[in-house]
């Protein structure tokens, strides 16, 4: 029996939100995320430049990789309200929603690969601006 079992158990794990729909959506994590990024971006920036101390360069290390993590996580989010959620009804109140999807996630992308902050405010907004067009489809 345990043979049977054994080839009847997938060999690969998925991992979703959710396909099945579960209509449980939030872009809440995305502008926390967002704003991790720009807390990040203003940390990295209060380091002293040129300063080869070792507590200097641990807090840089770490508040890049907290950036980049949240850079990522801020396109996941997004990529799955736009891809699960938005309908076409979405898109006759928000004609733009796939251009301005494209370029927030660009800049996700942008906030992995730099440190500026302009970036990271634009970031901020525009991951703002989609959880305000979200909403609005929730009323």
């Amino acid at each position: 029996m345990s043979r049977l079992t054994s080839w009847l158990r997938p060999t690969t794990t998925a991992y979703a939100h959710c396909d099945i729909p579960c209509g449980i959506y939030d872009p809440s994590e995305a502008v926390i995320a967002a704003r991790t990024v720009a807390r990040m971006v203003e940390l990295i920036g209060q380091i002293p430049e040129g300063s080869t101390a070792v507590t200097d360069r641990n807090k840089f290390v770490r508040c890049v990789a907290v950036k980049e993590q949240h850079a990522e996580k801020v396109k996941h989010e997004v990529q799955v309200i736009w891809s699960d959620y938005f309908k076409a009804e979405h898109l006759a109140a928000f004609p733009d929603l796939h251009t301005k999807v494209w370029n927030l996630l660009k800049l996700a992308g942008k906030n992995k690969q730099g440190i500026d902050a302009q970036a990271a405010a634009d970031l901020e907004a525009a991951t703002k601006e989609f959880a305000d067009m979200f909403w609005a489809t929730k009323k």
